[in-house]
């Protein structure tokens, strides 16, 4: 099989190795080491769960065992059935703060050694209840400042105090007049005001638990002996004089004055500034520093002033910082009489001191062992008694860290793993035999081939590390080579079996290609072996190992031949120029060889693009040049972008073409007042490359306008006026700042031209007015345009009419009458021809005993000259005017005229339908409908026939109560029957439903919707029904 193996060896046993070396890790014994320490636990007095769980878990071989101390004092699980051992875990039942409080210490042990855990603190959080004793009132005069006691209950750890005014929820709001201490719990009013006198109650929160208890209540009253003048500050609480923190917590320093008035607080930082971090809370009276830092400490001042005088305060802030290792020991293994020498450092404020423990016992300096005060442990010459578990403790007032370590003492015969090996070298190089056994203490070495001893010589060389190095490696050189390793306890031999072969040689062709981007290549490597030894090859790109999962889109792996591989190279792009080579490997020789590939493709993009010189149209650029991928640039290109420009435009330049020679051009007919930017693209044989960078953006200078207004054209507008409309120039052309128009204008006919100037560059119309021009009057108009370099060109002259106006006569001839009780037709004539003409007409209408105003509006769709006003009430008096209008606006209106509308129909339906039916024929008959006074007569009526499923319905009009009906099919029929009067139609009677099937006839006595059939003919199969619409 083919073999990659350094240094020219090559182990068959290498798998077997790998397999022992496994076992060896997973049987190893190692001493206990933590996985999980125990951590400090507030644990609630009142919880539900009376079980405290302390954690400790550790790793070991054997699995360890533990124990637990408590203040120093071993737990005795079966003494106290409170005491439970999980695990490494020790759960606490019943936990009182009275026996279990303290400092608890896990050791875990094993067969190798003792650890011990660092410490944690249990403590016990709870919240007593204040005295129910009655507390007795504070009585001082306006103005004078007090301090309500709140005298907390037992408590742990830390509470929360808050104050309420008369009731719960009424809380004491802190202001510069009012604060409460979290550090005592008082209440400080440092000047009272009658708004003051109540009861106050404090109130106080655990912070673990979230109990909350209520203090009896303290009555606040004012004497009535006078009021109380003023007189200087008087700080009654503030923050120690010598505050200890730890580093990186947020500090409260409080500091709160009595006075009258009421005394300002302010802060400072002796010989130094106060962090910026640091905040003011409750009107100034507590500084709190977030994220403490050593150099935040130092001495702090807190003034209170008032207009009477001043005091301060000062106290000395520290910070202290709790060990942290800077370096830790780590496990080591040595060879008994070696010299052990292990340093611990760490850091912190105070400086931590160190001790040593071995299996959980503190060491002390004896010879061998000796203990520096800077963590150092010596031990001169380490036996195998000195073997275990150690760990130093760094500690200072504040907190202990452990580093743990295991020291193993070897002693063992030498063992050769694997045994015997085979190595096979290549002629005429080095080789070398290497001679590792597992033993201690270190084995003395010798090797021999054959039955001799091996003397060393120029050409065979023992090294250092008891290595075997043969020099210029021969065929006389093979055979077996056995090292022997011995020591005290015991020695053990291996057998190398040297196999010396002929050297290999690759060839890799051609050393050197050109090709075309797009194009494939194909790289062949051969290689000239020991025909007894596999050889595998691998590929590589610049140096890197060719991924062909990755990369096989251009990549492709031929195995040819046994010792012939090519690689293919499809599609290449400009990336895969560069070194390729084909490492050929067998189990004696590796050997490289490279090709080069050049690719010629488009050229890569120019330098940075610098703009020179810039003027009005004009851009003067350089550039370096780019790559040009092996095909000399032929040509550049310019492209400019502008806010105006769709992405990047070719420009025109000068000279033009640009060749590829040339580092510099002029873009020219470029617009005045553009900020440009600008790019280069080179070319070449093969293509177009990609941009450089774009330019920084220019702007070329300002020049006089040349481009006019487009599509001038008018119109329209009220009487007397010219429109003047134009499409605006865009700011690509406006060529600089002050932009605007010039509209020119003259009545047909007359020489001299008026001009009106239009500022605003975004103006799209201009209107002048003059009473002394008729309508329609023809004008010669052009518009121009300037800017502060001076005015532009003018547009074409166009002919624009003034505008015709609304119309100036009313419609004539209107008449109007009622069509119904609902509608009125109006009709009218248009007026005159001439200017103004209208485009529709309004008709507005309103009952003749109302005001016009009141009226209702309606427009014509298009020039008609008639309308039809529906929704109008009946029997109603309605005036009518009608005036023209167009886009310009509304005529007058017409002289109004009145109309009537029309009586309503007949409310009341046709009753007691009749029917006979002969065949597809039916006779209907009904009531006749009389009209009362207030309703139109009856002119006749409208019977209605619809089929069930069709839509079609057929209409039948008689002046007479009935009517003769043909059906055109069987099926189902539905009969309705109204009057109609010149008012309109009236109301439907009920329904009649007719089934019928065709061929058949039947008869019916009366019967209608408003009573019960009488009787029901049947003759054959014919069924004739009649069904009544409403509930029988």
């Amino acid at each position: 099989r083919s073999q990659s193996c350094p240094l020219a060896l090559c182990y068959d046993n290498y798998n077997h190795l790998l397999s022992i070396s496994s076992f060896v890790v997973e049987s190893e014994e190692f001493g206990p080491v933590f996985i999980q320490e125990p951590d400090d636990v507030i644990f609630p007095l009142d919880s539900d769960e009376k079980k405290v769980v302390m954690h400790c878990e550790a790793r070991g071989n054997p699995p360890p065992t533990y124990s637990w101390y408590i203040n120093g004092t071993q737990v005795d699980s079966e003494a106290d059935y409170r005491y439970t051992f999980i695990d490494g875990n020790l759960i606490i039942s019943n936990a009182s703060e009275i026996t279990d409080y303290g400092k608890y210490q896990c050791k875990a042990e094993n067969s190798i050694g003792i650890v011990l855990s660092r410490d944690a603190l249990l403590q016990f959080a709870y919240l007593g209840a204040f005295s129910t004793k009655a507390r007795g009132g504070v009585s001082v005069r306006e103005g004078q400042g007090v301090v309500l006691m709140c005298t907390p209950p037992p408590h742990s750890p830390e509470i929360i105090y808050s104050w309420v005014f008369n009731e719960f929820p009424s809380f004491v709001a802190e202001d510069s007049r009012r604060f409460i201490s979290q550090d005592t719990g008082n209440l400080y009013i440092s000047k009272v005001q009658p708004s003051d006198v109540g009861s106050y109650i404090c109130l106080v929160k655990n912070t673990v638990t979230n109990a909350r208890v209520l203090s009896p209540p303290t009555p606040l009253t004012l004497k009535t002996d006078g009021v109380m003048g003023e007189y200087e500050p008087k700080i009654e609480v503030h923050f120690p004089t010598s505050v200890l923190v730890a580093k990186g917590v947020t500090v409260r320093l409080e500091c709160f004055a009595l006075g009258n008035p009421v005394p300002t607080i302010t802060w400072r930082k002796i010989n130094g500034n106060i962090p910026k971090k640091a905040r003011l809370r409750k009107s100034q009276a507590v500084l709190e520093i977030p994220n403490i830092q050593l150099e935040d400490s130092g001495t702090y001042e807190c003034k209170a002033e008032n207009p009477r005088g001043s005091t301060a305060f000062k106290g000395h802030l520290q910070v202290y910082t709790l060990p942290q290792w800077v370096r830790m020991i780590n496990d080591t293994q040595m060879d008994s009489g070696e010299k052990l020498q292990w340093e611990c450092k760490a850091i912190g404020r105070p400086r931590p001191t160190y001790r040593w423990l071995r299996n959980g016992l503190p060491l002390t300096s004896q010879v061998p062992i000796l203990l520096h005060m800077n963590g150092e442990l010596t031990i001169h010459k380490v036996q195998q008694a000195d073997s275990g578990m150690y760990q130093c403790v760094a500690e200072n007032k504040y907190a202990a860290i452990y580093s743990n370590a295991e020291l193993q003492i070897l002693a063992s015969a030498p063992v050769f793993l694997p045994n015997p090996i085979r190595v096979i070298a290549t002629l005429g190089k080095d080789v070398s035999l290497d001679c590792k056994p597992k033993a201690s203490p270190k084995p003395r070495i010798t090797w021999k081939r054959g039955d001799r001893r091996i003397i060393p010589n120029k050409r065979i060389m023992l090294l250092r590390n008891n290595t075997l190095k043969i020099v210029n490696s021969s065929r006389a050189d093979e055979g077996n080579y056995v090292c022997r390793a011995e020591n005290q306890l015991g020695s053990a031999e291996m057998t190398a079996i040297l196999w010396v072969k002929e050297a290999m040689r690759v060839v890799l062709s051609p050393s050197r290609v050109e090709v075309t981007v797009g194009e494939s290549v194909v790289l062949s490597c051969k290689a000239t072996h020991d025909t007894s030894l596999d050889v595998a090859f691998q590929w590589f790109f610049n140096q890197k190992p060719i991924n062909f999962q990755y990369d096989g889109g251009h990549f492709e792996y031929i195995q040819t031949q046994s010792s012939t591989v090519d690689l293919m190279i499809r599609n290449i792009l400009l990336k895969h120029a560069g070194k390729y080579g084909c490492r050929a490997q067998t189990s004696a020789d590796t050997v490289f060889a490279e090709a080069e590939l050049l690719v010629r493709g488009p050229p890569g993009p120019p330098g940075v693009v610098i703009v020179e010189e810039i003027t009005d149209t004009t851009a003067t650029l350089s550039w370096t040049r780019g790559v040009d991928n092996h095909s000399p640039i032929s040509t550049y290109n310019i492209q400019a972008r502008s806010p105006f420009s769709l992405g990047w435009q070719t420009v025109k330049t000068d000279p033009e073409p640009v060749t590829g020679d040339m580092e510099s051009a002029m873009a020219v007919e470029l617009n005045p007042w553009v900020e440009y930017e600008f790019r280069v693209v080179a070319t070449n044989a093969i293509g177009t490359g990609d941009p450089s960078a774009p330019s920084r953006g220019v702007r070329t200078k300002e020049a006089v306008p040349s481009v006019a207004p487009s599509n001038v054209s008018g119109g329209n507008g009220r009487r007397h006026e010219l429109v003047i409309s134009w499409e605006p120039v865009s700011e690509e052309f406006q060529n600089g700042e002050g932009f605007g128009y010039i509209v020119a204008f003259r009545a047909n006919g007359t020489r001299g031209w008026k001009e009106k100037m239009v500022t605003s560059a975004d103006s799209t119309m201009y209107k002048y007015r003059d009473e002394t021009f008729p309508p329609l009057t023809p004008f010669e108009v052009k518009v121009g345009v300037y800017n502060n370099k001076g005015d532009g060109p003018f547009s074409k002259v166009v002919i624009i009419h003034s505008a015709e106006g609304e119309p100036r006569e009313a419609p004539s001839d209107v008449k109007a009458y009622g069509i119904s009780s609902s509608e009125i037709r109006v009709t009218w004539k248009s007026p005159t021809p001439g200017p103004g003409k209208p485009r529709g007409y309004e008709v507005s209408y309103w009952k003749d005993m109302e005001l016009e105003e009141s009226g209702k509006k309606q427009q014509t769709v298009k020039n008609e000259t008639s309308m039809v006003l529906t929704g109008l009430e009946g029997n109603s008096v309605y005036a009518i005017t009608v005036k023209g209008f167009n886009s310009i606006g509304q005529g007058p209106g017409s002289t109004a005229v009145t109309a009537k509308t029309r009586k309503p129909p007949p409310a009341q339906p046709p009753a007691n339908l009749h029917w006979l039916q002969e065949g597809n024929n039916v006779s209907l008959s009904w009531d006749p409908v009389k009209a009362k006074d207030n309703e139109s007569d009856v002119i006749g009526y409208m019977v209605l026939l619809k089929q069930e499923g069709r839509g079609h319905n057929q209409v039948t009009r008689t002046i007479n109560p009935s009517t003769m009906l043909s059906l055109p099919e069987g099926g189902t029929y539905v009969i309705e029957v109204r009057a109609l009067s010149e008012g309109g139609e009236g109301a439907f009677s009920s329904q009649v439903q007719l089934v019928t099937s065709s061929g058949v006839r039947a008869k019916s006595n009366q019967c209608s919707v408003h009573c019960l059939p009488r009787s029901l003919t049947w003759t054959a199969i014919l069924l004739v029904l009649l069904v009544p619409s409403a509930s029988w």
